[in-house]
């Protein structure tokens, strides 16, 4: 440095310490702070203790003390004058020289300068006083991997390079680097030479840059020379990209890398490819707009050598506390066959998708969310993405819809309103609903009293509710949607729900519970029918106005639960006591029901037919039948039902427990129904249905239901089967067994086997596998199985220092994680086909109707996973849909490769980086569509 004031007090240093022998003539010096090495203002106030010095020594203090505080002003104003804005601090862990004649100072060991936001650190600094200039390198080392150790360190604000030697000006600020080495964002730049202006630029000759962070890159991108600026992007000329240290034929003349780490609009590159219909294609570039902190929008497009070309919009947007959510469309001009021939064709298609969601802290009491995904027929076929994708091609449906919803809570009433959408993909038809409006106001009890006082009477426990609903919908197809008339086309009414409820207890163990049900619609129309004897046809007539239709029905219910208890012998089981608990619930239920389908109510209607033969019959049909919410049934109702329920538990008494008492269920649920219809003229009696549930594994529950059949089999006077009049139990018998349904699912691993077979202490695994959970991050790990994620945790070694884990016989630990899901699904019904009716038992075989499925995943080693998933069908005996995928982490690279055979037999290979900033560069992805997959036989 040039500042006088800063050799003077370097010279001052090193000749006190020369003065005292028990210093060493190289000064050894730990970091001052930064008022002390210029002398600021702050630090001319000298903490010495006045108060203990006469008048004679406090004068000649006071004098002293102003001709330093004089003499180091003057130095620190020179200072400034001569470039130096800020304190040099710096420091030397083994050793500092200074030469007098060359004005230089040489720090030897772990140095550090520090500078403004700059931060040098090295084994050995060169400082010239005379010049700014600072000169750092490394020591030689042998036992070093490049012969150095304590290479430099340069770090300026957030930037930090790591070099092998390096000079730097700090007035200029200007430096030169060789063998630089620094990151930018997700990636790695390294060069031979580098220079750096006083704008912070960095110019690079014979430079290296790739997103692989291992200490030799499995590959790099050669640049002859590039521009870098830091945090925004390096631009860089003539390039080729080098794998392995395998230099390839893949070179551009420039190129550019964003590094900005705040996102910013930009080209997107687009793919190239080949499609066998379309021809060549350009597809997914286009240009990102990165409009604000809230919303973002990106515009791709697509085109193909034989015509066909796309178009599409893609926005998220986001505001915090308040809403989020995403918009997609997408327009599609296809063209296939060669134009003037006969298998030329033109389609049109297009797609919408659309998220919102708001969230809750926004408003409590209001809501709006929308799920739309409509396309048209014809675009998952013309679209390249969903060839391969068979769950595009193979879904059938697809649903929208938008809802909002607020609510009341002093009032206790709730609005909702939605617009629906189901699409049928197959034969292209729409359901729409819009709006769908609700109505609700919760359950209330009108003759409660606001104050209570004293016991509650019966009718205070009588509550009221009511639904309102009101829907404008139409089913039709896709083309005839938009072309549609609102009053003919659309079905339209309102619809009021308003039930009566009360709870009540008789002799203290009887719950009774009645309820009335009032349902009311309106409509707009009704259609009248007669017949034209002329024509032969029947004809409708709309009529529009008011139409109210309403109906009521009422019912009873009771039931109690009674407790059985069986206690074992104290004599046999002194030890184990234990004790047996049934509960029995029994249920009655009575409903009933007028018949509006009489002539007073005016539902139903009649008129006269006489066909071409002259023939007369009367024809009953419904004003409303094809109203929106339907019309009450015909003819008088009323049933009385019956269910019960039983539950068998065992307690029983173990040391092991903390409570004392173990829980074991026995039968979680027996269960029967059944029910009389009064109204029936024949069958009042219905089928019986029993069901079973056990809890006797963990995590398994066993589900079963079965139906037996009241009514026999008899045969007609041509000796066929037909179900008649006399039951089943009528001849000695429980009821004829018609089926039973049950599923199966269950997930096979290491260790599920090693529980069953042994093989180890779960619990000492269970440990292990905690510690190593410790400072790990999972999250990388979310989509693996738990326990593939610690069997390949074990496979590594854990913390033994390196040393492959063996088992308690001294040999190497096996570990290959995997995964089995079977799901086997079997249904049990009568074969009615007359053919198979035996006579003699007067019964039907039965038929079983199978299902299996099965999926898993295998990692074989670090970084490979193999996942796949198919079933059986056992009615046509063939394999079902299978699919297979194999997936391998090549450290900065993912490789993937999936198979999809039959029906859409198709198959996918991808191989890209997996750095952002390349993912879209370095990639290379091969697939097959449905229209030009491999037939594999």
């Amino acid at each position: 440095m040039r500042t006088k004031s800063f050799i003077a007090l370097l010279l001052f240093a090193v000749a006190f310490a020369m003065a005292d022998s028990s210093v060493p003539q190289f000064w050894k010096r730990n970091k001052p702070a930064a008022a002390d090495s210029v002398g600021t203002a702050d630090s001319i106030l000298s903490p010495t203790d006045t108060t203990q010095m006469d008048s004679l020594q406090l004068a000649i203090y006071r004098h002293n003390k102003a001709i330093d505080d004089s003499i180091r002003l003057d130095s620190l104003n020179r200072q400034k004058k001569n470039g130096i804005d800020a304190p040099v601090v710096y420091e030397a862990q083994d050793s500092l020289v200074y030469d007098a004649a060359s004005n230089t100072a040489h720090l030897y060991g772990s140095s550090t300068v520090d500078y403004e936001n700059m931060n040098l650190q090295s084994d050995k600094i060169y400082m010239s006083l005379d010049s700014s200039l600072v000169h750092a390198t490394g020591s030689p080392d042998s036992t070093a991997e490049d012969g150095l150790k304590g290479k430099p360190v340069f770090t300026m604000g957030q930037d930090k390079y790591d070099t092998d030697t390096m000079a730097f000006n700090f007035k200029t600020k200007k430096g030169l680097v060789r063998n630089a080495y620094t990151e930018q964002q997700d990636g790695f730049l390294t060069s031979q030479v580098s220079k750096r202006n006083d704008n912070g630029d960095i110019y690079l000759a014979h430079g290296r840059y790739t997103t692989c962070d291992a200490e030799h890159p499995d590959f790099y991108i050669a640049l002859s020379r590039a521009k870098v600026r830091p945090g925004k992007d390096v631009v860089f000329g003539p390039a080729y990209l080098v794998v392995a240290d395998v230099p390839l034929p893949l070179a551009i003349p420039y190129g550019f890398f964003p590094f900005t780490k705040s996102y910013s609009s930009g080209f997107i590159m687009p793919t190239y490819g080949d499609e066998n219909t379309r021809g060549f294609y350009l597809r997914d570039g286009g240009y990102y707009f990165a409009m604000s902190d809230k919303w973002d929008l990106k515009l791709l497009g697509e085109i193909y050598t034989k015509g066909s070309w796309g178009i599409s919009a893609a926005s998220n947007y986001r505001k915090r506390y308040k809403y989020s959510g995403s918009f997609y469309f997408s327009y599609q001009d296809t063209k296939t066959g060669d134009k003037g021939m006969p298998d030329f064709q033109k389609q049109e298609s297009f797609k919408i998708q659309w998220s919102h969601r708001q969230d809750a802290k926004a408003n409590p009491f209001s809501s709006l969310s929308a799920s739309v995904n409509f396309a048209s027929t014809s675009y998952e076929r013309n679209n390249l993405n969903s060839m391969y994708n068979p769950q595009s091609l193979t879904q059938s449906t697809r649903t929208s819809s938008v809802s909002w919803s607020t609510t009341f809570s002093s009032l206790g009433l709730s609005l909702s309103s939605s617009a629906n959408l189901s699409q049928n993909m197959r034969d292209s038809s729409i359901a729409m609903t819009l709006p769908d409006l609700n109505v609700s106001i919760s359950r209330f009890y009108p003759f409660r009293r606001k104050h209570m006082v004293g016991d509650e009477r019966w009718y205070e426990k009588i509550s009221l509710s009511y639904t309102g609903h009101l829907s404008n919908s139409i089913s039709t197809k896709e083309d005839k949607l938009m072309h549609s008339n609102l009053i003919k086309d659309w079905r339209n009414g309102m619809q009021h729900n308003i039930p009566v409820n009360a709870n009540f207890t008789l002799f203290n163990y009887l719950n009774v519970t009645p309820s009335f049900n009032f349902t009311d619609r309106m409509y707009s129309n009704k259609v009248t029918r007669s017949w034209d004897e002329e024509r032969q046809v029947e004809v409708s007539d709309t009529t529009y106005g008011f139409h109210n239709v309403y109906n009521w029905n009422l019912s009873l219910s009771a039931s109690t639960k009674l407790y059985g208890m069986y206690t074992g012998s104290p004599r046999l089981f002194k030890k184990h006591p234990w004790q047996i608990r049934h509960v029995f619930t029994p249920q009655v239920s009575f409903s009933y029901a007028p018949n509006f389908g009489s002539a007073r109510y005016g539902y139903y209607d009649t008129y006269q037919k006489t066909d071409a033969n002259g023939n007369v019959s009367l024809v009953e049909y419904s004003p409303y039948s094809n109203s929106l919410y339907g019309v009450p049934g015909k003819g008088r109702t009323g049933s009385i039902s019956w269910d019960v329920s039983n539950n068998v538990e065992m307690k029983i008494k173990t040391d092991k427990d903390s409570t004392g008492f173990k829980k074991i269920s026995i039968i979680d649920e027996l269960g029967a129904s059944m029910s009389y219809n009064m109204a029936a003229a024949t069958h009042r009696w219905s089928d019986l249905s029993m069901r079973l549930r056990l809890k006797w594994w963990k995590n398994y529950t066993f589900n079963m239901n079965a139906v037996f059949a009241t009514y026999a089999y008899e045969l007609d006077e041509n000796g066929h089967p037909y179900v008649g009049n006399h039951t089943e139990w009528g001849k000695g018998r429980f009821g004829r067994f018609q089926g039973m349904s049950q599923n199966f699912s269950f997930t096979l691993n290491p260790q599920q086997l090693k529980k069953w077979f042994g093989g180890g202490d779960d619990k000492k695994d269970n440990k292990k596998d905690d510690n190593d959970d410790e400072g790990m991050d999972t999250d990388v790990e979310s989509n693996v199985d738990d326990d593939m994620v610690k069997g390949q945790r074990g496979a590594k070694g854990g913390n033994n220092g390196g040393k492959a884990e063996t088992d308690a016989d001294g040999y190497m630990r096996f570990s290959l994680p995997w995964s089995l899901t079977i799901g086997y699904g079997v249904t049990m019904r009568e074969d009615t086909r007359e053919a198979k009716f035996n006579k003699k038992t007067m019964r039907y075989p039965y038929r079983f109707t199978q299902t299996l499925n099965f999926s898993g995943n295998v990692r074989i080693s670090d970084g490979w996973n193999i996942s796949f998933s198919s079933g059986y069908d056992f009615e046509n005996k063939e394999i079902s849909m299978t699919t297979a995928s194999l997936q391998r982490d090549l450290h900065c690279f993912n490789m993937s490769c999936s198979v999809v055979l039959a029906p859409y037999t198709s198959y996918n290979f991808s191989f890209r980086c997996n750095a952002a900033t390349l993912t879209d560069a370095l990639k290379y992805d091969k697939r097959s569509g449905y229209s030009n997959a491999v037939q594999w036989y």
